[in-house]
């Protein structure tokens, strides 16, 4: 009889084929358009500015909306995900964020798209934790960080891609197109179940074994049908089955876990949104350079993203996560410090230093979902990170506000020394908190 030990054995077993770059591909459009969702509200509010003559405060009100739905979707999709099953997740979540998307073309003024945003927002915030869980539970150990974060570069990608259609598609075809564009993934939530098996994982965690077993069948097949051969499985301990239960999180060895992780999460997001959805309305208000300018210099960010995405993505697994993390918040929080010191004199200045800056921030938000998901067990992964993300959505919440304020109350610089202070905070805590799981199978990791 096939026990949960020896189909554990046999999915860590696989090597990486063709069956995973597909599967990294598919549930990857849906991360896509997640990050491009971002941008498309950041590339729409310069021209909406004067149109709606919307102020700082109601700015920042209408790029929080969709955070604070995210935080509501997290958690429940958290819980879904734990109980149905990942696939489950992923479509309902797609669906969601893809038909508010149509929503937010069809607002007419702040109210209506604050209210569509913030539908959108449920949709994308269980989009993330539980796409992460399914990649990290399909993953072999010894390459694990690599697989997931080359899945996880389609966040930047969607970033850049935004911010390089918005230059050439807001000015000739209005704001509304980015949100129409959005939409495109409902496609991929309707057929996903034909697509892709659900998680092996999950499925011997709910005890579902005919079902697992079928599935790491179907994945053995695939990678034989393309001449690759099998090693022997190495015998691996039966796995714990036991219900989830969210008072873990705070008990035993998950405790410090939790709370440096929920830290990280928080103080990543908050300088990478506030970073990310401010900027070509600071360009364009502050620094009062044209419409095409100030999107083109928005930009930025998304191609250093990229470039920090790669950087980890190569690194994470010869360096590990915890030093990874600590020297990212430290080197980000440089080039806002010398923004702060020396008054954000110009936009080419605040340009070249957030872009930079922004190598290291991106690097952590792209990896952020692969280490919180090895932090804990199967029968927690996917709540686990939808917890952890809703700080993230926290962070993105209060952060466009605050950056509003502190513009309205202060001036530019303050904005980046919040950013430093906050970044400074984030390198302390992961470096003295975190946890080393790099090349480490999931269940040594969290039993």
């Amino acid at each position: 009889m096939t026990t949960a030990g020896d189909l554990l054995a046999r999915l860590e077993r696989i090597p990486q084929a063709g069956w995973h770059v597909r599967a990294r591909m598919v549930v990857g459009v849906a991360t896509f358009f997640d990050a491009f969702d971002l941008l498309a509200i950041a590339s729409a509010l310069p021209v909406l500015v004067g149109r709606w003559h919307l102020g700082p405060t109601q700015i920042g009100t209408i790029i929080s909306a969709a955070f604070v739905g995210q935080i509501v979707g997290a958690l429940f999709f958290g819980w879904f995900a734990e109980k149905y099953g990942r696939l489950a997740g992923l479509r309902w979540t797609v669906l969601i964020f893809s038909l508010a998307s149509l929503a937010c073309a069809a607002a007419y003024d702040a109210d209506s798209l604050f209210v569509a945003r913030l539908v959108q927002g449920f949709g994308l915030g269980g989009e993330v934790p539980v796409a992460g869980a399914y990649i990290s539970e399909i993953a072999r150990a010894d390459r694990r960080g690599r697989f997931f974060l080359l899945y996880e570069m389609l966040f930047g990608v969607g970033i850049t891609c935004a911010g390089l259609m918005s230059i050439w598609i807001v000015p000739r075809f209005g704001w509304q197109a980015m949100f129409v564009i959005g939409a495109l993934p409902a496609v991929i939530g309707l057929a996903l179940r034909r697509l892709l098996p659900e998680s092996p994982r999950w499925l011997i965690g709910q005890g579902r074994l005919v079902e697992a077993e079928a599935a790491v069948a179907g994945i053995e097949a695939h990678v034989l049908a393309r001449g690759i051969s099998l090693p022997a499985p190495i015998a691996m301990a039966e796995p714990r089955r036991e219900r989830t239960r969210v008072s873990e999180l705070f008990s035993g060895t998950y405790l410090r876990r939790t709370l440096m992780i929920w830290a990280a999460w928080f103080c990543t997001y908050f300088i990478v949104y506030g970073e990310t959805t401010w900027l070509p309305t600071i360009y364009r208000t502050i620094y009062h350079l044209d419409l095409r300018t100030a999107l083109l210099l928005g930009t930025a960010n998304g191609v250093a993203s990229l470039t920090g995405d790669l950087l980890v993505a190569f690194m994470i697994d010869i360096v590990g996560r915890r030093v990874w993390y600590a020297l990212a918040f430290f080197l980000g929080a440089l080039p806002l410090i010398v923004l702060w010191w020396i008054g954000a004199p110009d936009a080419m200045t605040v340009f070249v230093l957030s872009a930079v800056s922004y190598v290291f921030f991106g690097s952590n938000a792209v990896s952020l979902v692969l280490y919180t998901g090895e932090l804990y067990p199967t029968r927690l992964r996917a709540l686990a990170g939808s917890i952890a993300t809703v700080w993230a959505r926290i962070a993105a919440s209060v952060s466009p506000v605050l950056v509003g304020w502190t513009i309205a109350g202060f001036d530019i610089a303050a904005v980046f020394a919040m950013f430093a202070v906050v970044s400074i905070i984030g390198a302390v805590l992961c470096g003295f908190a975190g946890v080393e799981t790099r090349r480490r199978v999931l269940e040594d990791v969290s039993p």
